[in-house]
């Protein structure tokens, strides 16, 4: 049976019922594919701009331009406007620079050379962006940590993230559960801090001294396991 109807008089063909439903869900389909495309680029644009310049000096004109979006789809995608979108980019990015723990770590040999390459990666990185691209999220948490709670809250929650991936590691390496916990949040602290003091500075020496005083502690955190090794 034909799927297409004659139209009498005409000589024309209109699609069945069926045809029509399938053209209108492919329609449909495709534009929550454009949607989506343009979500993507307005949360990537916005954590791309936030990490260079700050949260502040970023404005919603300079995002959807950045994004090739036009100006209403930022508020319909983000009804709770700059804040909402801040939050969000701040996820996506902690949740992209994450991947760089077990890339770093996972290889090398040991945890003391995967911490020594991690810092001289950060260093390397941040030489080669001519001290312009550092971490994505320390730049907005010392902006918004006291003026907005959601953008507070995002930015913990991707530290916390990463500490607990970073003390994950540690762990199964044989550091003990909490000391584990507590290295993490040292190595974090240590990195987060070189990069401040590397930015300023406009030198890696801070990410290098860094780099080595955390391998240091973690060579000393894995010391016991060792002795016991040998033993």
């Amino acid at each position: 049976m034909s799927s297409t109807r004659s139209t009498a008089g005409r000589g024309e063909t209109r699609p069945s019922t069926g045809e029509r439903g399938a053209g209108t869900r492919e329609r449909g389909a495709g534009t929550r594919e454009r949607g989506a495309g343009t979500r993507e680029r307005i949360v990537q644009q916005s954590a791309d701009l936030f990490r260079l310049q700050g949260y502040s000096a970023t404005g919603v004109k300079q995002i959807v331009e950045a994004a090739q979006a036009p100006f209403g789809s930022l508020y319909h995608f983000f009804p709770g406007g700059k804040e909402q979108l801040g939050a969000e980019a701040i996820r996506v990015s902690g949740a992209l620079y994450e991947q760089l723990i077990p890339a770093v770590l996972d290889p090398a040999p040991d945890p003391v050379t995967g911490v020594r390459n991690f810092f001289a990666g950060a260093a390397e990185h941040l030489r080669e962006t001519d001290y312009a691209d550092a971490c994505p999220i320390a730049t907005v948490a010392l902006e918004v940590s006291s003026t907005s709670e959601p953008m507070r809250e995002a930015c913990a929650e991707v530290f916390n993230e990463w500490i607990d991936a970073t003390s994950t590691r540690l762990g199964a390496a044989g550091v003990p559960r909490r000391r584990a916990r507590a290295l993490a949040l040292t190595l974090l602290c240590s990195l987060e801090g070189a990069f401040v003091l590397a930015r300023a500075l406009r030198s890696t020496e801070p990410l290098e001294h860094a780099g080595d005083a955390s391998a240091a502690l973690v060579r000393q955190a894995l010391a016991p396991r060792r002795s016991r090794a040998r033993r």
